[in-house]
């Protein structure tokens, strides 16, 4: 792990000891951590089995739509709640195995990233980053993403 990508995990783990955390506030610093220039929170409704938009950035207003409620194994996010593991992308534009959903597209970012949040092997929600360029997220970078959505889930666990 790099020096940024530590201080980082230490940022946000510091925020989610907050009584209320920002939810937003913590994706843009994970998206800056990570060198990212988009992404997004989504927590899982355990009533309706489906993912809720909580926070976001760099997403275009009139994707906020399609994005806002998203059905398990539906797009990346979707898929990486249905197999409880991280989905990846080196670019999104390019892509043609039917992961991405073709609006994705239109987010204009390449290199991308959705893992789910666990604890215990419980969903509460995925996180999504993505850079403006083609990228392989490390191996690192992957297991950095699923620590800080296991704290998330955490923080969802005690509600």
């Amino acid at each position: 792990m790099d020096h940024k990508e530590g201080s980082t995990l230490a940022t946000v783990f510091e925020k989610l000891k907050q009584p209320e955390p920002n939810w937003q506030q913590l994706l843009e610093d994970i998206i800056s951590g990570f060198d990212c220039s988009t992404g997004t929170i989504h927590f899982l409704d355990q009533d309706t089995s489906l993912l809720q938009l909580q926070a976001h950035k760099g997403i275009p207003p009139f994707l906020i739509p399609k994005l806002s409620t998203i059905p398990i194994g539906k797009g990346m996010a979707g898929i990486a709640a249905e197999r409880k593991e991280a989905v990846e992308m080196c670019n999104l534009q390019t892509d043609s195995s039917g992961v991405a959903r073709p609006a994705a597209k239109e987010t204009k970012v390449e290199g991308s990233i959705a893992a789910p949040m666990l604890l215990d092997g419980k969903l509460y929600g995925t996180l999504g980053i993505a850079k403006p360029v083609p990228y392989d997220f490390t191996e690192e970078e992957r297991n950095d993403l699923l620590k800080i959505g296991e704290e998330m889930s955490r923080v969802l666990a005690t509600r």
